[in-house]
């Protein structure tokens, strides 16, 4: 079994391409900061960067709703590959490829804390927060798979 499931804030705005063809999909790349639940000796990093690749319907969600240092939730799977750079040099790549992805804070929350990856300063849940629901941004709506 191959299941990845993420929270994290988005280091910066998804890379959108679309790939070649007929059928144009929609690509999307980003990148997660990961907080780590504890910290080691000597160990300055606090978070993980965890590199994400998001495709088609998901791709174009990303695009027009995820910025930089909004707070995700995502699931999916770890994917390897390799390719030959330009020097000859084989790199190996891991990537976790995006099955679902959903907003993980409200958007007021999120506009608060762009840029801003210490856990130390994330705001707590406000009480309308503690209703249990997330909040959903203005203009979604044709995008929701019921209505």
């Amino acid at each position: 079994m191959n299941k990845v499931i993420l929270m994290g804030r988005l280091t910066r705005d998804p890379e959108v391409r679309y790939s070649q063809g007929e059928s144009a999909t929609a690509v999307a790349r980003y990148t997660l900061a990961v907080d780590r639940r504890f910290k080691r000796d000597n160990d300055q990093q606090t978070a993980d960067f965890i590199g994400c690749v998001a495709f088609g319907r998901s791709a174009e969600f990303a695009e027009k709703y995820f910025r930089k240092g909004i707070k995700i939730a995502i699931t999916g799977r770890i994917q390897t590959g390799s390719y030959t750079n330009q020097d000859g040099q084989k790199v190996y790549t891991t990537d976790v490829v995006v099955e679902e992805q959903e907003f993980a804070e409200s958007k007021a929350a999120s506009d608060s804390q762009a840029g801003s990856f210490h856990a130390a300063e994330r705001p707590m849940p406000s009480a309308a927060a503690g209703d249990g629901f997330m909040n959903i941004p203005d203009g979604i709506d044709e995008e929701l798979p019921f209505n």
